[in-house]
């Protein structure tokens, strides 16, 4: 017997030494190819800067060197250099030191599109419209957009002197404006819908974004005793910090509830994290909007509380960005955001789309084979699946434009016309309120009428599409007579299509209009009266069994039905 323990000790230990030493050789054969790479990258990038023909700028050949690398393992691993360090934090703080405007690019100008209310460009009286001249004296003709962004940016309590052309002004306009730390809202807008539901947007997770929709969320509900319901919406919203998602989701949710994990290559980073904090409501009912911009963080919100049954989920199937990215501090002040992990929601089930590669033309997630998919089941029993984001628990047909509203949005022609509305008219309804009258927009197709907006239909591209391949195929010549009396039948005619797609195009004009008055809290509100997303959202809150039969599993989406059959 002691022969047999002794003999078993030897073997454990000469595994053990074994597996010692098979690792140490894997890591000395890892090492040795990460320092021979190493090696061969330096002597190339040497040569090169050596001996190319032409002068080469060392920093930005390394810089294309290293997103080409980065860009072969994941869209979110990237390098920060340190220029772009101030963007990076703006992202996860929401605050920059600068005017407190969006600007944007029209034809060869850069205009003010957005003064944010209550920050410097707007005590300066900066208009959506006004076209930037100089900055601090100097023309800034052949500047690209985020060049003047960097410029307007700087430390607060400094000054920037601009120079500005106005429609309807004889000369430019000089404006010395003071920078100041600006704040930009994660939560712009919040108010009552009809029917007691209540309204709250959220457009990025940064630092003190859950402080926001808590104070929202309870001033709602303080101020509006028969509170029934919130619709919460996350439509567009592309993430940002996992701790504000988790204190989010706790608002809504019992304390000690796992809300979301990580896990990844380095086990000893794996984790689950819990709601810590007493929550606001656990029992309003909750109507969550989602689409395909709708990314990370949005969909801890929206995954964590549809698989904990707490909200209904109602939308477009969400962006799938389940990875978790870490700073890692490089030289020269530098960064490195590399992916470490992947969440998963309360069910187990992943938010990443299984191949982050394919997707379609809007960035949504593309078709994933039923073979990939995995059911997984919802705190009480309801089963959701994994593949690529958050499938809403009722799905809605993405909302899309006319090809002539898109051109005239492109075109800015909309934005041109709320510019010379703003300046003929000094105030207007509240911004729920307020209509284009039939004249306005009669003066608006007046406006437009000697502006080029060409676009091509989807019947005119299909149509051109048939006469290449007939004519490939030499059919063509027998049926051009009848190609050429259907091109004249589908050529678009931009009256008609004014008129075809007038509320369509009223909706958009009246919502420029309206942010010109009211920023864009004032935008949002204008836009909830005409949103079907909102509207459905209203419905279903409104209904308590609806509500509860969707929670409890007995509702059947009628889209899903007809896209089975």
């Amino acid at each position: 017997m002691k022969k047999l323990i002794r003999k078993t000790k030897k073997i454990f230990l000469v595994l053990l030494v074994s597996a010692s030493i098979f690792s140490s050789f894997s890591f000395v054969d890892n090492y040795f190819e990460v320092s021979k790479n190493l090696d061969i990258f330096a002597t190339l990038f040497r040569e090169v800067n050596m001996y190319y023909v032409d002068e080469t700028k060392p920093g930005d050949l390394m810089k294309k060197g290293m997103d080409a690398m980065l860009e072969s393992l994941d869209p979110y691993t990237n390098y920060i250099p340190e220029s772009d360090i101030e963007d990076y934090r703006f992202m996860q703080t929401g605050q920059y030191g600068g005017i407190g405007s969006l600007i944007r690019k029209k034809n060869d100008q850069i205009v003010i599109s957005e003064p944010y209310e209550g920050y410097p460009a707007y005590k300066a009286d900066l208009r959506a419209g006004d076209v930037i001249l100089e900055v601090d004296g100097k023309p800034i003709k052949g500047k690209n957009q985020d060049d003047i962004s960097k410029i307007l940016k700087g430390q607060p309590n400094t000054t920037v002197k601009l120079l500005i052309e106005r429609e309807g002004e004889k000369s430019p306009i000089e404006k010395i404006i003071t920078r100041e730390e600006i704040k930009v809202k994660s939560v712009p807008f919040y108010g009552m819908l009809e029917s007691n539901v209540g309204y709250m947007r959220l457009t990025s997770f940064t630092q003190e974004s859950s402080d926001e929709v808590k104070k929202a969320f309870t001033e709602l509900k303080s101020k509006n005793p028969g509170l029934k319901g919130i619709v919460f919406d996350l439509r567009g919203n592309p993430g940002g910090l996992l701790n504000e998602a988790i204190n989010i989701s706790n608002l809504f949710v019992e304390k000690g509830t796992d809300i979301v994990s990580t896990k990844g290559k380095v086990q000893e980073w794996n984790k689950v994290y819990k709601s810590i904090n007493s929550p606001v409501d656990v029992s309003i009912p909750v109507a969550l909007l989602i689409n395909s911009g709708s990314a990370s963080a949005s969909e801890i919100v929206s995954g964590s509380l549809q698989d904990l049954d707490r909200a209904v989920v109602i939308g477009q199937r969400s962006f799938g960005k389940g990875l978790v990215q870490t700073t890692r501090e490089l030289s020269y002040h530098s960064q490195l955001k590399v992916t470490t992990a992947k969440y998963y929601i309360p069910s187990g089930r992943c938010i990443q789309a299984l191949d982050y590669t394919n997707r379609n033309e809007d960035g949504s997630v593309g078709k994933i084979p039923d073979s990939l998919i995995t059911l997984f089941k919802t705190k009480g029993g309801r089963p959701v699946y994994d593949g690529g984001g958050i499938k809403p628990d009722i799905a809605l047909t993405a909302p899309s434009y006319s090809k002539i509203a898109i051109s005239l949005e492109n075109k800015a022609l909309i934005f041109d016309f709320a510019t010379k509305y703003r300046r003929e008219h000094a105030s207007i309804a509240p911004a729920k309120e307020f209509k284009l009258s039939e004249k306005e927009y009669e003066e608006f197709m007046a406006f437009i009428s000697n502006k080029e907006y060409d676009y091509t239909t989807k019947s005119e591209k299909l149509l051109k599409e048939l006469k290449e391949t007939a004519k490939a195929e030499k059919y063509f010549d027998a049926a051009e007579s009848e190609y050429e009396a259907l091109k004249a039948k589908l050529i678009h005619h931009k009256t008609e299509d004014l008129s075809n797609f007038k509320s369509e195009i009223k909706s958009l004009i009246e919502s420029e209009i309206v942010s010109r008055y009211y920023y864009q809290k004032g935008k949002i509100e204008a836009s909830l009266a005409n949103d079907p997303e909102v509207k459905k959202a209203i419905d279903v809150l409104s209904d308590p069994i609806l509500y509860t039969s969707i929670l409890s599993g007995t509702y059947k989406d009628p889209e899903v039905a007809v896209e089975k059959k």
